[in-house]
C-alpha cells in the first residue's frame, strides 16, 4: 500500500475539519437496533421481482430480509454449504495464534475524540510504535472491520462508516482538477493537537498517493461494508439515514454516469485499486468489475425505494446489473474450451454476428497459458478491451466474483477446481498469489516502467499476500470446498507469527518474506482472523456473500440481424 508519509504536508484546500459542525456526529451515540427475528427462508425471486415488490410498499427492511436471509425456517443458523453452524463450531479447536492476533489488531486501533475509528497499517506488536504510515486506509480496514463485526463489536465499524461518509462531502481537488462528488478517500488520519486538546481529520483522495491516482474501489468497499454492518447487526437505521442514502446515491451516480463507453464495465486508470502501482491493469480490471458488481447489488438492498431520488437510481442499477453480469460471464470467462475457441479465432470480423467481438489476436495468447490451463477449471481473466485480453489470474477479483455471485455456480466451482489443480502456482507455500504469473524482462520494463518494487515474484507482480486468505476462505465456504481453506490456513499459521506478520512474501512459491514487506501488517493479521472465524462459524459468511440472482441467466437468443 502506497501513501504519503506521516510527515507529509497537508493540502490547504480542505484537508482538515472540525466534525462538530456536521450532523452525522449525532448518529455515533445511537445504539444498533438488533433484529433477532430474521428467520425467513431464502427467497429465490429475481432482483427485478424484489425491486418491484419494494415499490409496492413492503419497505427496505422486508426487502432485504426476503432477499438476503440465511436463516432456515426452523430458526437455526445455516451455512451456505448446508452445514449447521453448531456442528462446525463443536469440531473447531482455536489455534493459540488467534489470541496473539487479536492483541495485535487492537493495538492498531486509532481513536478520534475518545472513540475507536479504524486501524492503521502497521503497529509494532511489542512496543506499540506506529510503523511507516499512520493513516487508516479504507480498503485495508475492511478485513479489520469484518473481524470486529464477527466478534460482536459493531460500534468501531459504525464510527468508521460515518466518518468516511463525512469525508465524502469534502471538496476534492488534485492540482486544479475537481473530483466527482461520490469519490471516497483512499485514506485518512487523525491529527491531534495536544495544546488545544482537539482531534481533526486529514483525508487523502489520491493527491498524496504515488502516481496521484484516485481510488476507484474505496466507494465500493464502503457500500459493501455498510451492507455487512447491516446484515451482522440487524440495524437498518444507519443505512436508512438520509446521509447514508445520499452517500450511496452519490457513489452510484458517479459509476452509472453515461459517456462514450460501449461496455457496462468501468474504465479505470492503472493503480486505482489494491494493485496501486503501475502493473498494466488499466482499462477494465477484473478487481474493479467484481467490486462494482457487488456494490451495485449491495446498494440495491440498502436503498429505500420511497426515498427521494432512489427510484430512478434503483432502476438504473437493475439495468446495469443485468448487462454487467452478461458481459463478464461471457467475455471475461476463460476455461479450456474457451481458450481453444480463442486459439482458433478469425480476426477483422466486421458484422453484428462477429464471434471474435473484441478482435483478440490469437497470436497474443501467451505461451504459459497453454500449460497452465487445466482440462477442469477456469477463471475470469484480468482485463478485456478492444484487441486486448490480459490472461493473468488475479485472486481478489475472482474471489469477489464468487462471493458476489457474479460467477455462476458452475463458474465458481471451476475457479476452485483451478486453485486445486494449480496449487503450487496460486498458493505455493504461503497463500495467496495476488496475480499469476509474474511479468519479467522487456515486458516488465514496458508494463511497470522498470518499477524496482514490482520485480518478478514480488509485491504486486506475483507476490503472495496473506490478507487475501479471508477472501479465499469465504469463496471456499460458499462453494463447499472447506478443505482448500483449511489447507491454506494451515500454511499461513506455520509462518505468519514467526515472520512477524509480513505484508507480503516473495518468490514463485512465496517462501521468502518480501524484500520491502512491512512487518506487523494489520490487514495480514485481520485477514487471518476473519478466515478463522468464518471456518468456526460459517454463518458469518452471510455478511460478505450474496446469493445468485436467477434472472441474470437469460436465455441467449440469436440476433435478428443474423444471416446464413
Amino acid at each position: 500500500m502506497e501513501a504519503a508519509g506521516a510527515g507529509a504536508a497537508t493540502p490547504s484546500h480542505a484537508s482538515m475539519v472540525d466534525t462538530d459542525d456536521f450532523d452525522l456526529s449525532r448518529l455515533l451515540n445511537h445504539r444498533p437496533r438488533i433484529n433477532v427475528e430474521r428467520q425467513r427462508s431464502f427467497d429465490d425471486r429475481s432482483l427485478g421481482d424484489l425491486y418491484l415488490s419494494a415499490m409496492d410498499g413492503r419497505g427496505a427492511g422486508g426487502y432485504m430480509d426476503s432477499y438476503e436471509s440465511m436463516y432456515s425456517p426452523g430458526g437455526g443458523l445455516r451455512s451456505l454449504t448446508g452445514t449447521p453452524a453448531s456442528s462446525t463450531r463443536l469440531s473447531f479447536e482455536p489455534h493459540p495464534l488467534v489470541g496473539d492476533a487479536w492483541d495485535a489488531l487492537r493495538r492498531s486501533l486509532v481513536c478520534f475524540r475518545g472513540q475507536p475509528l479504524g486501524t492503521i497499517a502497521a503497529v509494532d506488536s511489542s512496543s506499540g510504535e506506529v510503523l511507516n504510515y499512520d493513516q487508516v486506509f479504507v480498503r485495508d480496514f475492511v478485513p479489520s472491520a469484518l473481524a470486529f463485526l464477527m466478534n460482536g463489536e459493531p460500534e468501531i465499524v459504525k464510527n468508521f462508516l460515518l466518518k468516511t461518509l463525512l469525508l465524502q462531502g469534502w471538496e476534492k481537488r488534485i492540482d486544479r482538477f475537481k473530483l466527482g462528488e461520490g469519490a471516497m478517500p483512499a485514506s485518512f488520519k487523525v491529527l491531534k493537537d495536544p495544546k488545544r486538546g482537539v482531534d481533526t481529520l486529514a483525508a487523502d483522495f489520491g493527491e498524496s498517493a504515488i502516481g496521484r491516482v484516485a481510488p476507484a474501489d474505496s466507494g465500493f468497499w464502503w457500500i459493501i461494508l455498510l451492507r455487512a454492518y447491516t446484515k451482522s447487526t440487524g440495524d437498518h437505521t444507519l443505512a436508512e439515514t438520509p446521509e447514508c442514502q445520499k452517500g450511496i446515491r452519490l457513489i452510484m451516480n458517479q459509476c452509472l454516469a453515461e459517456g462514450f463507453d460501449t461496455f457496462p464495465t468501468l474504465l479505470c486508470a492503472d493503480g486505482c485499486c489494491m494493485i496501486d502501482r503501475r502493473m498494466g491493469v488499466y482499462g477494465y480490471p477484473i478487481e474493479i468489475q467484481a467490486l462494482f458488481f457487488m456494490s451495485l447489488r449491495c446498494a440495491l438492498l440498502l436503498l429505500k425505494p420511497e426515498a427521494e431520488g432512489n427510484k430512478d437510481i434503483m432502476e438504473r442499477i437493475v439495468t446495469r446489473l443485468h448487462a454487467l453480469s452478461y458481459h463478464m460471464r461471457t467475455y471475461f470467462w476463460l476455461d479450456f474450451h474457451q481458450l481453444n475457441d480463442i486459439y482458433r479465432f478469425k480476426t477483422e470480423e466486421y458484422s453484428h454476428t462477429a464471434v471474435n467481438k473484441f478482435n483478440v489476436i490469437p497470436e497474443s495468447i501467451p505461451d504459459w497459458l497453454f500449460d497452465f490451463m487445466p482440462s477442469r477449471g477456469g477463471y475470469f481473466v484480468g482485463n478485456v478491451s478492444p484487441a486486448r485480453m490480459d490472461f493473468r489470474w488475479f485472486a481478489l477479483g475472482n474471489c469477489v466474483a464468487i462471493l458476489a455471485s457474479l460467477a455462476t455456480p458452475e463458474q465458481a466451482g471451476a475457479i476452485m477446481d483451478l486453485i486445486e489443480e494449480r496449487w503450487e502456482d496460486l498458493i505455493g507455500e504461503m497463500p495467496l498469489k495476488i496475480c499469476y504469473p509474474a511479468i519479467e524482462g522487456h515486458e516488465w520494463q514496458n508494463v511497470t516502467g522498470c518499477d524496482p518494487k514490482n520485480t518478478r515474484w514480488s509485491y504486486h507482480n506475483g507476490g503472495s499476500w496473506p490478507v487475501l486468505i479471508w477472501l479465499l476462505t469465504g469463496a471456499c465456504i460458499k462453494t463447499g470446498r472447506l478443505k482448500i481453506a483449511r489447507r491454506a490456513i494451515d500454511l499461513a499459521e506455520a509462518r505468519l507469527a514467526r515472520d512477524s506478520w509480513p505484508e507480503y512474501y516473495d518468490g514463485k512459491l512465496g517462501r521468502y518474506v518480501g524484500k520491502q514487506a512491512r512487518k506487523h501488517q494489520t490487514w495480514s493479521i485481520a485477514g487471518y482472523l476473519v478466515a478463522k472465524m468464518m471456518l468456526e462459524d460459517p454463518s458469518h459468511l452471510g455478511m460478505i456473500s450474496l446469493e445468485e440472482d436467477k434472472a441474470m441467466n437469460p436465455v441467449l437468443k440469436r440476433s435478428a440481424s443474423w444471416t446464413v
